[in-house]
C-alpha cells in the first residue's frame, strides 16, 4: 500500500497491482509518490513544496 505524500490518500492500483501515480524526485535524491489528482495541472516544482 502505498500514499500520495502531498495529500496522504491511499494510491489506486491497477488489476496487476501497479499504482496509479507518479513518482518525483527532490534534490536529495529521496522519492515521492504523488496521486493522479495531487499531480494535475501542477509542475514538480509546485509539488515538491508541499512535501
Amino acid at each position: 500500500m502505498v500514499k500520495c505524500d502531498v495529500c496522504k490518500e491511499k494510491l489506486q492500483s491497477t488489476f496487476l497491482n501497479k499504482q496509479l501515480g507518479t513518482v518525483i524526485k527532490d534534490s536529495k535524491g529521496k522519492k515521492h509518490w504523488v496521486c493522479q489528482a495531487c499531480q494535475k495541472g501542477k509542475s514538480k516544482e509546485e509539488l515538491l513544496k508541499k512535501v
